[in-house]
């Protein structure tokens, strides 16, 4: 590596020659989520928490160094999300939880609210389906460092013998992801307060003993000003010029840092972290990289398949000759993977071979440094086992079925569209005979005790499909008196039987793979086992229809039948990288209008196709960006457009930045879209109607992911506000999302409020 001549004194660091950018810290079997939860209920205490994470972050640690990794990220642990622990670490948490004077539990309201504090806004931490706390800047916050997290997990990495780089998001990225309150101005602005904290950080991290430390700026990555690159550019200038500090890498990640790469290169850091999976593209870009050490991210670290291992290592020889040095690295974090592939016994043989989860892409990392250290005959069983999956996968049948392709292009070929909104509108106002201000809920209710025993005794043999069955009617039952009882105008079955609302489905249609326990974190202590698309897609039954057929006998109200949209299922899967994601989208857009043509026979008047992840399969570049929404919303308008004008088609969008999409959710053409609205405080009813949008609309009226019961007098002021911006015949009443992650107590509290604040609004129209 070439000195550093922004600074001669800064720091010789040794470079490192295989990395990983970050880890997964829920626990291989979810530790970490039952030990928050169990902080949070009362059973266990901030000690017991804490020697529980304390062991999660010392194993993972080590996992890495026997895995051959000279470089381990630390302070990638989290107990709820890596954003907030900054605004934390910043003195930014809201001026709300200021008077809580435990650290924990004024880092827990700020993350999920109490009884009296509502939460930070949450969205998704770029095209991913993780989410992040919203930091909050007003005028008044006043920055301040403590740094005690980022040191304490320092030391203890040093002390048990780790190579330990602390790794901290960057203050470029964490200024962009904020949002201004209060009347504050732009974020970045107050760059140059921040920049003495992260000056003393780095001084706190060398005297520790750092040799590197690793700012994470993927912010860089999606479309930038010219103006935010040169801040960039002059916050790194800054940061390198300090005479104590460890070696910089500047980590970027989803995508190419494009005008940002020189930008960068042009100050005194010594690393730049490329995403050579998302951003390939920036190859072409390695002269700006002369004189760097260069961590070029060559393993997928989102996706599960298998590294292409020559490919690889071709983009790390063509690195090689015009960089300073290079390491190899996941392409970002591998909090967005499983953990392993051994804790998947039902995987066929073939399927695994295609496959690398958490604990193989480390091994990939190693194989490849080993590689590219010219020790290739060390690792060249690897490289002959890749060659072999990949040649076995793309003759595999089950990658190209060609009935379902060819009726596809039928369906496709027919126009497959509706009628128009004012003939629907009609129609279906006829056929529901609704009330003003109908009220309804998004879909799944409190997955309760009882479901999961049915469900883990139902899995280990202990009782057949027909007692589970009957155990999932009675909570059916169960959940259709009560909002009977409660008065909500439009029913819901609750979904007891759905384990996740993606999975749910993919286990029922060819193409996907369930895993047993490749978990993944979404949002604090909620994690998911995202499917695994492999092949292509067939729906080989009804999948829904006998729960809504079993639910509307029981109430002569609608019952709406539920099921997940094309895209949220794609989002929230493991896609094929063989074929384009337009083309998979149609192919499950396919099967998930046969179900509505079903549920239609089988008498629903409603039927809700969700689609939460609209927004996050969005491209971080505007280039990018209309053809994803062209065959975005050509899925979804493919998927319902099987049914009569008299059926009304719901659907449901939450915990995004909906300002991008704003056409694409008019393009849907749903008859009503429900969508979050509580914690932005109905913005994005103005941005609706700047498009004309004129359809039915259910601004969520309360937060549901907070666990605090609305009052009336709360819900009348939310409809009050969104009835400012929607006339009352095309406005619902619903919560922000479904419900499945709450305790029934509070659920039904908070619907009878709502229910009650729907009908003191109805009264006074």
């Amino acid at each position: 590596m070439q000195p550093n001549t922004n600074n001669p004194g800064a720091p010789k660091a040794t470079p490192f020659a295989a990395t990983v950018l970050g880890s997964p810290r829920i626990g291989p079997n979810r530790e970490l989520k039952r030990a928050v939860e169990a902080y949070w209920a009362g059973t266990l205490n901030a000690a017991d928490l804490e020697a529980t994470a304390a062991g999660l972050r010392r194993d993972t640690w080590a996992s890495l160094v026997d895995a051959g990794l000279d470089s381990v990220p630390v302070n990638t642990f989290s107990y709820y999300d890596h954003v907030l622990d900054t605004a934390a670490m910043l003195g930014a948490l809201p001026e709300r939880v200021a008077h809580i004077d435990d650290r924990l539990d004024r880092y827990f309201a700020a993350a999920r609210g109490n009884d009296t504090v509502a939460p930070l806004e949450m969205t998704k931490w770029f095209d991913t389906n993780y989410h992040y706390l919203v930091p909050e800047i007003a005028p008044s916050t006043t920055f301040t460092l403590d740094a005690s997290k980022v040191v304490g997990e320092l030391r203890d990495a040093l002390a048990q013998g780790v190579p330990a780089r602390p790794v901290v998001l960057g203050p470029v990225t964490f200024l962009l992801l904020s949002k201004p309150v209060g009347g504050q101005g732009p974020l970045l602005g107050r760059l140059d307060e921040l920049l003495p904290l992260y000056l003393d950080l780095l001084r706190t991290l060398a005297d520790e003993g750092a040799q590197w430390v690793q700012f994470d700026e993927p912010a860089l990555v999606a479309d930038r000003s010219d103006d935010e690159i040169a801040a960039a550019a002059r916050v790194y200038d800054a940061l390198t010029a300090a005479d104590v500090r460890p070696a910089i890498l500047v980590a970027s990640y989803f995508g190419s840092l494009g005008g940002a790469l020189p930008a960068l290169a042009g100050t005194g850091v010594e690393a730049i972290g490329l995403d050579l999976v998302a951003g390939a593209d920036s190859v072409a870009d390695v002269p700006a990289l002369a004189g760097k050490h260069v961590v070029a991210g060559v393993v997928d670290g989102r996706n599960v398949w298998r590294t292409d291992l020559e490919s690889a290592l071709g983009k790390l020889g063509t690195l090689l000759g015009s960089t300073g040095t290079v390491a190899v690295s996941t392409s970002c974090s591998l909090l967005h993977v499983p953990y392993t592939l051994a804790a998947e016994p039902a995987l066929d043989a073939a399927l695994r071979s295609w496959l690398a989860f958490g604990t193989e892409k480390v091994r990939e990392v190693r194989v490849l440094a080993t590689a590219l250290a010219g020790r290739r005959s060390d690792v060249d069983e690897d490289f002959v086992l890749a060659r072999a999956a990949s040649a076995a996968r793309g003759a595999d049948p089950r990658l190209h079925d060609t009935a379902v392709r060819s009726r596809l292009a039928d369906v496709l070929a027919s126009g497959a569209v509706r009628s128009s909104a004012d003939q629907r509108r009609t129609a279906q106002a006829e056929r529901l005979d609704l009330p003003p201000l109908p009220t309804t809920t998004i879909g799944s209710y409190p997955q309760t005790t009882a479901i999961r025993v049915a469900r883990a005794a139902l899995r280990k043999g202990e009782i057949d499909d027909a007692e589970y069955v009957r155990r999932m009617r009675a909570e059916v039952a169960d959940v259709v008196a009560l909002q009977e009882d409660i008065g909500l105008d439009v029913l819901v079955h609750g979904e007891p039987e759905r384990n996740d609302m993606v999975q749910y489905f993919a286990e029922q249609l060819d193409g996907f793979f369930a895993t047993a326990n490749g978990w993944v974190q979404s949002y604090g202590s909620r994690c998911v086992r995202p499917p695994i698309l492999f092949g292509d897609v067939v729906r080989r039954a009804p999948m829904t229809t006998s729960w809504f057929e079993y639910a509307q006998s029981l109430t002569d109200k609608p019952v709406k039948g539920m099921l997940t949209g094309p895209v949220t299922i794609l989002a929230w899967s493991f896609v094929r990288d063989d074929q384009a994601l337009a083309e998979s989208a149609n192919q499950v857009a396919l099967a998930i209008r046969d179900e509505t043509i079903d549920l239609e026979a089988a008498g629903a008047r409603i039927v809700q196709v969700d689609e939460p992840a609209l927004r996050e399969l969005l491209p971080l570049r505007r280039s990018e960006q209309q053809e994803y929404l062209d065959w975005s919303v050509g899925a979804f308008r493919l998927a319902t457009s099987g049914v009569a004008d008299t059926t009304q088609i719901h659907t449901h969008l939450c915990y995004s930045e909906f300002g991008e999409v704003i056409d694409a959710i008019a393009g849907l053409d749903a008859d009503v879209t429900s969508i979050e609205a509580a914690r932005s405080h109905m913005e994005v009813l103005g941005d609706l109607n700047a498009v004309g949008f004129e359809l039915g609309v259910g601004p969520g009226v309360y937060d549901i992911h907070s666990p605090r019961v609305p009052a009336v007098d709360e819900v009348v002021g939310s409809l009050d506000e969104a009835l400012r911006a929607v006339p009352s015949e095309r406005l619902w009443v619903n919560p922000d999302c479904g419900l499945k992650t709450r305790g029934r107590d509070e659920v039904e509290k908070s619907l009878r409020n709502m229910v009650a604040a729907a009908a003191k609004v109805r009264a006074a129209l």
